[in-house]
């Protein structure tokens, strides 16, 4: 066991848990921040499912992304942090400020407190959300020199992902001292739940397979399993060669909804009788949004693209990724063996 120790903020959190997971696993002490203790006891639970004791090198500090009053503590004697807690809402707020500020401020606080206590290094995980939107159509792969450009016409969690990171930048520029950043910049994050909290982005997987809907629309994503999002934090946390960097974490390129839904019919086979084979008319989804304000997104994004390189994390730190595919079928499993899936 080596003696550094880790905070990773937001230990509730689907990604944070793997990366506390992950930490313990490589022999360092690891402090996490969690909005209330009661959190506590599922998080240890999780974190043994994956087949790691816990044990003391894991401890708790209450802190909050809207208030200062905790965050001192929570990176006292710590030689890194992950900071991976963000708000990301089920629905967009109609003021976009309900999630830029907690964003934006919640990130500095943490950068603020992280200098204050001769933090080494802070890792952020930002979002592929601050790279590849607002810009015209492209064949061209989006890499970690593109900024998401939020005049664009972009949504209010797509603009608090890139602002809270351009503050990060800013703020280390301007009074970071020999602290230093990486961030990491995840499409989709989907594979193995460990219970019932997991990233919004597995409904995704959870709706195709309780067949809610009729068909998919012309959707396209890249995914990232969580183990090798995890993986990437702490490899960005150490290598001498991601200080000041910022990384894309993608298992490849996007997958349509309807390579998704293929997948996993011809993976899960009969487990997956209720995933839909057919492929929503555009006319259909656009219809359903203007009566629904939580499509609008969807028929935004109709038959869009956006093309990713992960070479500059597989060249710099040696990162490997698992494939899509194997990502999508182990996210619908786990729901499986969890019993998080409607039996009909």
């Amino acid at each position: 066991m080596n003696h550094e120790t880790v905070l990773v903020t937001g230990g509730s959190g689907f990604l944070a848990t793997r990366c506390i997971a992950q930490a313990l696993q490589a022999g360092y002490r690891v402090r996490t921040s969690v909005r209330t203790l009661g959190r506590e006891g599922r998080i240890r639970k999780d974190i043994e499912r994956v087949g790691v004791p816990a044990g003391d090198a894991l401890t708790f500090v209450t802190a909050d992304l809207t208030s200062d009053s905790g965050w001192p503590e929570a990176v006292a004697g710590c030689d890194y942090v992950l900071h991976v807690a963000s708000p990301f809402p089920q629905n967009q707020p109609e003021n976009e400020d309900d999630l830029i500020v907690p964003a934006r401020e919640g990130t500095l606080r943490v950068l603020r407190a992280a200098r204050e206590a001769k933090v080494r290094r802070v890792v952020i995980t930002s979002s592929f959300a601050a790279v590849g939107y607002g810009h015209p159509d492209t064949d061209r792969p989006f890499t970690e020199d593109d900024w998401t450009d939020i005049d664009g016409g972009v949504s209010p969690y797509i603009t608090s992902k890139t602002l809270a990171e351009r503050a990060a930048w800013d703020f280390m520029a301007r009074e970071g001292g020999p602290m230093e950043l990486s961030v990491i910049n995840p499409v989709g994050i989907f594979g193995p739940v460990l219970g019932p909290d997991h990233a919004a982005s597995i409904n995704m997987i959870k709706m195709l397979m309780n067949g809610d809907m009729p068909g998919t629309p012309r959707l396209s994503f890249a995914v990232v399993d969580v183990r090798d999002a995890a993986d990437l934090h702490l490899r960005a946390m150490t290598s001498r060669s991601a200080a000041g960097q910022r990384f894309l974490a993608a298992a490849g390129d996007p997958l349509s909804l309807h390579d998704i839904a293929l997948i996993l019919r011809r993976r899960l086979g009969e487990a997956a009788r209720h995933v839909p084979s057919e492929i929503l008319p555009d006319e259909a989804v656009r219809e359903a949004a203007r009566t629904h304000p939580a499509m609008r997104e969807t028929a935004d994004n109709l038959g869009k693209v956006r093309h990713l390189s992960t070479a500059k994390a597989r060249r710099l730190l040696g990162w490997t990724p698992r494939s899509s595919e194997e990502t999508v079928t182990s996210t619908a499993e786990s729901l499986l063996r969890h019993g998080l899936l409607r039996q009909v």
